[in-house]
């Protein structure tokens, strides 16, 4: 019994044990599998959050939101320089199938170079942009929309175009900007980061369909356009400036001219005109001497327009009087291994006589009191050797040599306005000084009083050079200044080199000047080729203007002297200037109709505009 009956329970008790373990196996496995299939899921949905981050960075672009650039204005508010919008046109290579059909449909269009967009598209094929044609006139915009090629192979992208609605008027101030907003030469360059603005930035992708869309991100920001510049000139005085120079230059066909209109006490300039000029509109079309603005870059000797600071600063050294007369030797004194001459043969003449005849003898004789020293110091302190610190780039500082290589041969020449280089913006400074009581001041292009807070920044930085002199300093005192203005230079032009500068009920003032150049051959002065210049200012008992004419080698055999060449035009601006003024004492205020957004430009007509 008992060993027939204990196999059976123990087999029965091995089964239930049997059971227990394949139980617990299968548990253990059950277990297993989900933690597995939790894992394997944890890791798929990480897998996929990773990839579309980085799908989502791959499809994603950035574009550039170009800034307007700033208006700039004359005194009263005219417009110089704009901004308008058009499109242009961009390709997708990557989405082109046929690059070739796409070429040719685009150049019925538009025009441009087939040839060489279809090597670009080949050679960007895996790109995303690729520009076919910038700032198209919206005649030709229209006609590539209904080309109706696919969407997702093209687009436009508005970009500014700037257009100067004066054409060749104040080119030469104004500068230009080209393509990619970037100013050349003018305003446009020295105020460049003034005037362009910042660039925005748009976060971009393709949806399903190809279309492109904007997605947020802290990459982007928006575009902060440019600053409105007021500027100082009157239009008005600008353009009569730059009609007569190119009068003056179809008469006498020199290699160049510029005129300059100051406001003596202010240094504001109301009028500089260079001639040849160029259309900032057109600038592929400019021949490359037409680019230099000859009123700050232009260095010439400066002959008898010279001669009044010397008499100025000798005065005020206590070295001279206005009631003395100068021995001038019958127009012949010999200076050392020179003799010096006059064109007509003065035994001697008033200090106001020196002036108005212009006698070389008499002026060497003042520089002879003065010694080398101080005609370096009134050289120095009426601002030449350096530039002026206006707001334009280009400017040179002319030439004054070192102290050190100054002779007696210097004291001869320096009050003759020879031995040195000055520029037209430095010499009309230099008499504007005398002009406003004896005060030197720092010209201007931009309005002293212009309203630069409300809708545009105030500037800073404009200045381009650090200028040694104070500014607003007195360089003679008053009294020298007024009687200079009001005496000898009044009656150069009653009586002396300037009498074709008279304008009949107007009080003028003025000095002629004719200089010889350098002929590069023989190192010494030309008899053949001359720069002549003539300064003039009115009314004589208050001046309120000062003009100034230079003309670099009038081509007429014998007609180069700075009374008959540059006198007329000079009065003739001056009495237009004169007359305009009553109107051009009202500043320009920026107000919101300057800085219009960009869905609402006050376009010119098509091809209108530079670049």
């Amino acid at each position: 019994m008992t060993s027939s009956s204990g196999q059976p329970e123990a087999v029965a008790s091995d089964g239930r044990r049997g059971n227990w373990r394949a139980v617990l196996v299968t548990l253990l496995m059950t277990v297993g599998w989900i933690v597995l299939a939790g894992r394997l899921i944890q890791l798929q949905g990480a897998q996929r959050e990773s990839h579309h981050s980085r799908v989502t960075r791959q499809s994603t672009f950035t574009e550039l939101v170009p800034a307007r650039p700033g208006e700039i204005l004359d005194r009263n508010g005219n417009v110089l320089a704009m901004t308008v919008t058009r499109e242009s046109l961009y390709a997708v290579p990557a989405e082109i199938e046929d690059p070739e059909e796409f070429v040719w449909s685009i150049a019925s269009a538009v025009d441009i170079n087939a040839d060489e967009l279809f090597e670009r598209l080949q050679e960007h094929s895996d790109r995303q942009f690729v520009w076919v044609r910038r700032r198209l006139s919206e005649v030709e915009a229209e006609r590539v929309r209904r080309l109706a090629l696919p969407p997702e192979t093209w687009g436009f992208r508005r970009e500014y175009l700037r257009q100067y609605p004066q054409g060749r008027f104040a080119s030469h101030v104004l500068g230009m900007r080209d393509i990619d907003n970037n100013g050349h030469g003018g305003l446009e360059q020295s105020l460049n980061d003034h005037i362009r603005g910042l660039d925005g930035v748009r976060v971009l992708s393709r949806d399903a369909r190809g279309a492109v869309v904007e997605v947020a991100s802290a990459r982007s920001r928006s575009p902060q356009h440019g600053k409105t510049v007021v500027t100082a000139l009157d239009l008005m005085i600008q353009i009569r400036t730059e009609e007569l120079l190119q009068e003056l230059a179809a008469k006498w066909k020199p290699l160049g001219a510029c005129a300059i209109v100051m406001e003596p006490r202010s240094g504001e300039i109301l009028g500089m005109g260079s001639v040849p000029a160029f259309n900032p509109n057109r600038p592929a079309a400019v021949p490359p001497d037409a680019w230099r603005n000859l009123a700050i870059s232009a260095v010439f000797e400066p002959g008898s327009t010279f001669k009044p600071f010397i008499v100025g600063w000798a005065m005020r050294q206590g070295k001279l009087s206005a009631d003395e007369n100068i021995p001038c030797f019958s127009g012949a004194y010999r200076m050392g291994p020179r003799v010096l001459h006059d064109h007509h043969p003065y035994v001697k003449l008033s200090v106001e006589d020196v002036l108005v005849k212009s006698s070389n003898i008499g002026m060497a004789r003042i520089g002879e009191r003065l010694g080398v020293e101080e005609l370096y110091h009134a050289t120095a302190a009426f601002g030449f050797g350096r530039r002026t610190g206006i707001e334009l780039p280009g400017e040179v500082d002319g030439l004054v040599r070192p102290l050190d290589r100054w002779d007696q041969y210097s004291v001869g020449s320096i009050p003759m306005g020879q031995e040195l280089a000055v520029t037209p913006l430095q010499l009309i400074t230099a008499h504007a000084a005398l002009a406003g009581d004896g005060r030197l001041v720092r010209p201007r292009i931009l309005a002293e009083a212009a309203d630069l807070t409300a809708h545009a920044a105030p500037l800073k930085a404009i200045e381009t050079v650090d200028v040694p002199q104070a500014v607003d300093s007195e360089i003679v005192d008053s009294d020298t200044a007024q009687w200079i203005v009001r005496h000898p230079m009044k009656q150069v032009v009653e009586r002396g080199t300037g009498k074709r500068a008279r304008i009949q009920g107007m009080s003028i003032f003025g000095k002629t000047g004719t200089a010889q150049k350098m002929d590069p051959e023989t190192g010494g002065y030309s008899n053949s080729r001359h720069i002549c210049s003539f300064i003039c200012g009115a009314p004589a008992e208050n001046p309120q203007l000062v003009v100034l004419v230079m003309v670099d080698e009038p081509t007429s055999p014998g007609l180069h002297y700075g009374g008959t060449v540059a006198a007329p035009t000079a009065t003739e601006l001056l009495q237009y200037s004169i007359q305009r003024l009553p109107k051009t004492t009202r500043r320009a205020r920026v107000t919101p109709e300057h800085d219009l957004p960009p869905s609402m430009p006050r376009d010119l007509p098509d091809g209108a505009g530079g670049w």
